[in-house]
């Protein structure tokens, strides 16, 4: 079984959007991205940190998930990350309402020593000294390192940002980080500008409408499933990561080809995240769900079409 260390927050939220609000609920990029990877059968363990009011119930449905949880630190007397925001009735945008970094503004993170040769890498989002921290402990280089990353970052430490870009294969950022990151407006050539930074393959997530992959000449472009509801956007990039890169690492295969069916991986995937708040959906999920949507994905993009030569 293919081992993938999964690095990033572990955390509280508590979520406004249209539909309701949450007190403090489970949250986190590593939370939904190991959630989100345990669909597939690989050996993933959570790299992060928590306070002493981070529930035990909590890390025991990840550890039942088949997460293993060595690497998450827990600090004596401390509280957790917390992060509260408030969406707009479109659901694309929202805005912060509390951030309190905690336990996460003296996070030094530890792979544990078995995962030290993981083949898959995945750095959430994170500050990149976080994220350079755990490639520096790596004893093997990996078949493949995806970062996620975000315009906070590119405001305010861009140097560490750009020295992790270039140590990665894939990265994975929306289509406004991508014209930020690049400087160009047309993402076909801020994908373009992005390779020659170090990733070989550039993911643009565009939300409701989706997720493009490049490399070198090629593009693919996977749809999102059209929802009837969306109650809480929260974590769909991160489930989106944790479908991706978990099946790449399932597969053990780095290919273009590969990469196509694992946006489409993360983006099934993703799609059930948005149905209910925090985590729920994602919990209470289950294979044959998965493999039914997947098949509505199928019959969303395929089709035939007679070409006269």
């Amino acid at each position: 079984m293919n081992k993938l260390v999964i690095v990033g927050t572990v955390a509280f939220d508590a979520i406004e959007t249209p539909f309701g609000k949450t007190d403090k609920i489970l949250g986190g990029a590593a939370t939904y991205i190991g959630l989100s990877s345990s669909f597939f059968n690989v050996d993933a363990a959570v790299v992060s940190v928590v306070g002493e009011d981070f529930p035990k119930e909590y890390l025991e449905l990840l550890e039942n998930k088949g997460v293993n949880i060595e690497g998450i630190e827990i600090v004596k007397g401390g509280k957790t990350f917390f992060w509260s925001g408030r969406y707009h009735n479109d659901m694309n945008s929202r805005d912060t309402l509390v951030t309190e970094l905690n336990v996460l503004a003296d996070f030094n993170p530890v792979v544990p020593q078995d995962y030290k040769n993981a083949e898959v890498v995945m750095l959430g989002n994170l500050h990149p000294l976080v994220q350079t921290g755990v490639l520096d402990q790596m004893t093997t280089t990996p078949k493949l390192v995806v970062l996620d990353t975000m315009n906070f970052w590119m405001d305010c430490a861009l140097p560490e940002l750009l020295d992790v870009i270039k140590r990665v294969d894939v990265i994975t950022i929306n289509d406004e980080e991508a014209r930020q990151l690049s400087g160009e407006y047309s993402l076909v050539k801020a994908a373009a500008k992005i390779q020659t930074m170090g990733p070989k393959y550039v993911v643009i997530k565009k939300g409701e409408h989706g997720a493009l992959i490049f490399h070198n000449e090629h593009i693919f472009f996977a749809p999102a499933l059209p929802l009837a509801d969306v109650f809480d956007p929260t974590g769909a990039g991160d489930t989106f990561a944790g479908g991706f890169s978990g099946f790449i690492a399932q597969q053990g295969d780095i290919s273009f080809n590969t990469m196509k069916t694992a946006i489409i991986q993360g983006s099934n995937l993703a799609s059930f995240c948005v149905e209910k708040f925090g985590t729920e959906r994602m919990v209470n999920l289950d294979t044959k769900e998965v493999n039914a949507r997947l098949k509505q994905f199928k019959a969303l993009t395929q089709f035939e079409i007679e070409l006269e030569e």
